[in-house]
């Protein structure tokens, strides 16, 4: 005589999500310990963790061209705060594609090239900056001298993530950590909208307070680093500079005519549009970019 099967419930993303939770109110591994295990990482917001990066995406400071005086501006300011000397928070702002973030990447790896893993680069997601004040106060008092970056930073109508910002900028009652410190790029020098800082400015009691806090907000990095469209010369120097460091088998005369077309095709000259050329040239030449 047979019996009545009972099918019990898929248990798996129970079991998963009980396992997740276990695992964010564990106690936190030793940082000390753990960011020794790479130069950068990403931090992970969910789990309030940070994720090694063992091979970070970057480009040499060398093929940088058309920014050298915000290059050797930011390589000291990074210089100085990797030795432990008085450094600034710094915001890249300025024109698309002309390497805000790869100059920050490319600055990490010079100065720990000149001093093995004496900075660590830990990136931040712009949607993650509420969590900005927990992580710092996990770094604060570590050995490690640790640069925080945050990517393509900006604030639209109604988000009050600012406020986070703001308040680890200042420092608060504790300061900032003098072991830490953050870098920003973004398209925006104030950070916001220009129509946003117009619009609260003309429908305000008092228009100059209304925006105060939001403008302030950029005034709390002690150097700006402009970045602007470059002329052809400087666009065809990146071009050139690409070129040489890859090996390009392909004359000079015909890498210039195609560049020119290139750019003219896609109406704007950067060090990213530079970039796509090479990788298009070098592709159509069969050679591998390493």
């Amino acid at each position: 005589m047979g019996q009545d099967k009972t099918f019990l419930p898929d248990l798996g993303p129970i079991l998963t999500r009980i396992a997740d939770a276990l695992e964010r109110m564990a106690p936190a591994a030793s940082q000390d310990a753990y960011l020794d295990a790479a130069d950068a990482f990403v931090w992970n917001a969910e789990r309030n963790r940070l994720d090694p990066v063992p091979d970070v995406s970057r480009v040499d400071l060398s093929l940088l061209k058309g920014v050298d005086h915000v290059r050797d501006q930011l390589l000291d300011n990074t210089r100085r705060f990797a030795r432990g000397l008085p450094a600034n928070n710094a915001l890249l702002w300025g024109a698309r594609g002309m390497g805000k973030s790869s100059l920050v990447k490319a600055a990490h790896c010079a100065v720990n090239r000149e001093t093995a893993h004496s900075l660590i680069l830990i990136e931040m997601h712009r949607e993650d900056i509420e969590s900005l004040p927990l992580l710092m106060t996990m770094l604060r008092g570590r050995d490690k001298r640790i640069l925080i970056f945050c990517d393509d930073l900006s604030f639209d109508h109604d988000d009050a993530s600012y406020k986070s910002l703001k308040a680890v900028l200042e420092g608060g009652i504790e300061g900032r950590p003098k072991n830490v410190l953050f870098y920003a790029t973004s398209n925006r020098r104030h950070l916001m909208p220009r129509d946003m800082i117009e619009n609260e400015r003309s429908t305000a009691i008092n228009p100059s307070e209304a925006v105060e806090e939001k403008v302030s907000l950029s005034d709390r990095f002690g150097l700006w680093l402009g970045f602007h469209n470059c002329t052809q010369d400087e666009y065809l120097s990146m071009v050139m500079g690409y070129a040489e460091h890859y090996g390009l088998k392909v004359d000079a005369a015909t890498l210039r005519a195609g560049a020119i077309e290139w750019t003219a095709t896609r109406g704007s000259r950067s060090g990213r549009v530079a970039w796509q050329f090479i990788q298009d040239m070098a592709g159509k030449l069969g050679q591998a970019l390493d």
